[in-house]
């Protein structure tokens, strides 16, 4: 008799899958769509906006905190209005989407790669690898998100002298969302590996002299993938907030490429004045991301949990 993890991980593919083409609720529906939208909006960014927010060549300090177009003295080259600089403010959420959407993607796959590796080998070699592992990652679940984020990025930025530069702000911006979030995929992980590594199709490639890493990588990693997807649905969703966040605090992208976070700071300081669009719209437009995002991971993590399974 042959035992062949693959054909396990098929089988468990094949259940998934079968999960998930389920009819989804209406309201599922609706955040999943909404979510999609704003995402490929903002991919699409460069081919479907007004004007360059990040060229000062396509904006006019002269048409600088113009209202919405339906507003009485807005422009009609202006849906949302504009800026205090002058950009067309559509153009310049579609962008700031863009940023903080491609931040948060990079924190969370730097932050699945951290989390599930250290999270294998916990799980599977057990001893003084499970207890570092382990000791380690409650003293980063012991930090606030944002305090620990904001150290890291504080001292990258007293190390690299061009920290503020278009470069280097996504690169530490990532490194310091990602760094706290690696805990929970390395918790699932370490958890999922235990039960997967006490199964008979990985007793019996141990004693078919599998190499280790073939086991982790090629045998239980494909079983245990569906937790660590409805994890990253969700981070991404704490991700993008947690950017927006750092950017709000002034420690996030450059005014010149702003996100989401850099427009509702800016916003904010014109809000009093009456002119609300500036951080009206970036706030909604952000709301309706993180919103849409949990919604469907919400319904993801109880399509992948055998428990609930026809409860939903």
């Amino acid at each position: 008799m042959s035992i062949r993890g693959s054909g396990r991980g098929a089988s468990d593919m094949a259940s998934t899958m079968k999960r998930l083409t389920r009819v989804m609720p209406p309201y599922v529906m609706v955040a999943a769509a909404v979510g999609l939208l704003i995402i490929l909006a903002a991919i699409f960014a460069p081919w479907i906006a007004p004007q360059d927010p990040t060229s000062t060549m396509s904006f006019n300090l002269m048409d600088s905190e113009l209202p919405p177009m339906w507003v009485e003295g807005g422009d009609p080259r202006y849906l949302l209005g504009t800026d205090n600089q002058g950009r067309d403010l559509l153009s310049a959420i579609l962008y700031g989407t863009r940023i903080s959407v491609m931040i948060g993607a990079g924190a969370v796959l730097l932050a699945a790669t951290v989390g599930v590796s250290l999270g294998l080998v916990a799980g599977y070699f057990g001893g003084w690898a499970e207890t570092v592992a382990m000791r380690v990652a409650d003293v980063f679940l012991s930090l606030p998100a944002i305090l620990l984020a904001l150290l890291v990025a504080g001292i990258a930025r007293a190390l690299i002298p061009d920290a503020d530069s278009v470069f280097w702000a996504p690169i530490i911006l990532i490194a310091a969302i990602g760094i706290n979030e690696w805990v929970q995929y390395a918790r699932t992980t370490r958890a999922s590996t235990m039960v997967e590594a006490s199964r008979d199709y990985v007793r019996a490639v141990r004693i078919m002299g599998l190499p280790r890493w073939r086991i982790l990588f090629r045998h239980i990693l494909p079983n245990i993938v569906g937790p660590i997807l409805v994890i990253s649905t969700i981070n991404l969703a704490a991700a993008v907030l947690t950017e927006a966040t750092l950017s709000f605090l002034g420690v996030g992208m450059p005014p010149d490429y702003p996100s989401l976070g850099t427009l509702i700071r800016i916003g904010n300081e014109f809000a009093f004045s009456g002119i609300w669009w500036i951080t009206l719209f970036p706030a909604v437009t952000l709301v309706a991301l993180v919103l849409a995002v949990n919604i469907t991971g919400d319904w993801l993590r109880d399509r992948f949990n055998p428990k609930l399974e026809g409860k939903s």
